[in-house]
C-alpha cells in the first residue's frame, strides 16, 4: 500500500509498529493530504522521516499544463511514478474552482463519444493517485485571489469509469472529505458513471453521499447501446431504477449527463421521450454540446440547438441546463491530450 492512500487509522497502526506515539499519525496524514513527501515533513524527527521515505509513496507530478485563452480553463497532464499519464481539468466558476480528475489510466467502457477509451484501460488509479492530482495543483502555486485552496469542488469525470475502480474510488472519497485531510465536503463532489447498476446500489451504502451523475445520452436502449456498450448489460430501465433509488436513499438530486449528437438524440421527439422516462425522479439534466474528438465520427449539436432542447425539457417539467463549453482550444475532451502526448513520447 502507498503512503498517500492510507487512512488515519492505518497510519496510526503503521506508526505504532515504528514505535511512534499516536499523535504523529495526524501530523503525517495532514502532510500527505497536501502531497508532501516524508523528507519534507519538518515537524517529524529525521529518523522517522527516513523510515517513511523508505516506504512506497505514490507520487503525482504535473507533466504539462495548458491554459485556455478563452475562459481560463487549465488542462493538466499528470505523470505517475510508473511513467503513465492521466489528465485533469481545472474549471473556474463564480462559486469556486472545480477539478475534473481521472480515476483510471484509460478506460474500457468503449463509449463512442470519448477519447479516453480509444486504447482501452491500462490500469486503475489508487486512491493516493487521485488525491495526488489535487495536491499537485495545490503545489503548483496557482492560488485564487485572497489565498485559500485552489480546488474547492471535484467531479470524477476524467479518464476512466469511477465505479469500475470501485474500492479505490470509495477510499478516495473518504480520504478527500476527511476533516483531518483536505476536508472537501461531499456536497461539493460529483461522481459520474456510465451505468454499472449493481455498483450504484453498493455505492449509496459505502460512499459519502456525493452527487451522482449518470451518463445517459439517450432515452431508448437501441440508441444508447450503439454509443454506450454498457447498456447491453444494464439497460435504461434498470439504470433509471438505480438512479431513483440513489436519489431517494441519499436525498440528493441525480444529474443526468446528456451529450447532444446531431441526427441521433437531439430532436424535439427525443426531448419529449426523455422527459417521460425521467418524470418522478429527483433529477436535473445537464446538456452537453460535444467537444470535437477527431477519432470519432460524431457531430455535436450547436449551442443554439442545445438551448432549444433545454427549453423542450423545461416545458415538460424537467429541470435542464446547457453546460458551458470550456477548454475546446486546449484539447479539453477527456483523453485527447494524454493520447497525443503518449504517442509523441513513443515515437
Amino acid at each position: 500500500m502507498y503512503l498517500t492512500e492510507m487512512t488515519l487509522s492505518e497510519l496510526q497502526a503503521l506508526l505504532n509498529t515504528l514505535g511512534e506515539p499516536r499523535y504523529r499519525a495526524g501530523q503525517v496524514f495532514s502532510w500527505l493530504s497536501r502531497g508532501v513527501r516524508p523528507e519534507s515533513m519538518t515537524n517529524l524527527s529525521k529518523a522517522l522521516r527516513e523510515k517513511l521515505a523508505a516506504l512506497p509513496y505514490g507520487a503525482v507530478e504535473v507533466f504539462e499544463k495548458r491554459l485556455s485563452q478563452r475562459d481560463g480553463t487549465a488542462k493538466y497532464l499528470f505523470r505517475l511514478e510508473d511513467e503513465n499519464l492521466v489528465e485533469g481539468v481545472l474549471m473556474r466558476y463564480h462559486y469556486g474552482n472545480t477539478l475534473c480528475l481521472s480515476t483510471q489510466v484509460g478506460c474500457r467502457m468503449g463509449c463512442a463519444f470519448c477519447a479516453s477509451t480509444l486504447e482501452g484501460r491500462v490500469r486503475d488509479l489508487h486512491a493516493g493517485e487521485m488525491l495526488g492530482q489535487i495536491a499537485a495543483i495545490e503545489r503548483s502555486g496557482e492560488k485564487p485571489e485572497g489565498g485559500g485552496r485552489t480546488v474547492t469542488n471535484l467531479v470524477l469525470m476524467g479518464s476512466g469509469e469511477p465505479l469500475d475502480n470501485f474500492d479505490n474510488v470509495v477510499r478516495f472519497l473518504h480520504l478527500v472529505s476527511s476533516p483531518e485531510g483536505m476536508g472537501i465536503s461531499p456536497r461539493n463532489i460529483s461522481v459520474s458513471t456510465c451505468g454499472i447498476v449493481p455498483k450504484i446500489y453498493e455505492f449509496m451504502e459505502r460512499a459519502p453521499h456525493v452527487t451522482l451523475s449518470v451518463s445517459l445520452h439517450a432515452h431508448d436502449d437501441e440508441t444508447r447501446s450503439r454509443i454506450m456498450p454498457v447498456n447491453r448489460a444494464y439497460p435504461i430501465a434498470e439504470l433509471l431504477a438505480a438512479a431513483r433509488a440513489y436519489a431517494d436513499r441519499t436525498g440528493r438530486r441525480v444529474v443526468f449527463e446528456y451529450a447532444l449528437i446531431s441526427g441521433m438524440n437531439a430532436a424535439e421527439r427525443d426531448a419529449i421521450a426523455l422527459a417521460k422516462r425521467l418524470r418522478g425522479i429527483r433529477c436535473h439534466v445537464n446538456l452537453i454540446p460535444l467537444n470535437p474528438v477527431p477519432e470519432r465520427n460524431l457531430r455535436g449539436a450547436t449551442r443554439g440547438q442545445a438551448q432549444q432542447f433545454a427549453a423542450w425539457l423545461t416545458r415538460e417539467h424537467i429541470s435542464a441546463t446547457v453546460r458551458r463549453e470550456m477548454g475546446t482550444d486546449i484539447e479539453g475532451a477527456c483523453g485527447q491530450l494524454r493520447r497525443r502526448v503518449s504517442h509523441e513520447l513513443r515515437t
